[in-house]
């Protein structure tokens, strides 16, 4: 099992999960972050954390997509281990449906 950010951190980007993760598996995109599969230890302290209720466990149902998202930008996009303020519209941006396909970004953050 590994954790993923799922399509509500779209736009949100809120970055307390990267506060608490003990193995900095964290990676940043312009408008969201994602998890590297293979660096997270199943440890679960980012789940509860995150303001958007983004992160989830890959063993729930239909997060085949999200796996692999996570998979492909964790290798391009930089890691992140620092808390940075989430965007000025992130509250406006929580719950909205359709992100990925209306307003992810393949290009990367800054990292740290």
């Amino acid at each position: 099992m590994t954790y993923v950010v799922t399509d509500n951190c779209i736009k949100c980007k809120y970055m307390d999960c990267v506060e608490v993760c003990p193995v900095d598996c964290f990676y940043e995109g312009e408008n969201m972050l994602v998890i590297h599969p293979d660096e997270c230890i199943d440890c679960g302290v980012c789940e509860p954390e995150c303001p958007a209720e983004a992160i989830k466990p890959d063993t729930e149902p239909s997060l085949e997509t999200w796996l692999k998202l996570n998979a492909d930008y964790a290798r391009s996009w930089p890691n992140i281990t620092q808390k940075k303020d989430a965007p000025s519209d992130a509250k406006d941006w929580d719950g909205v449906s359709g992100k990925l396909e209306a307003h992810f970004s393949a290009s990367p953050g800054t990292g740290d």
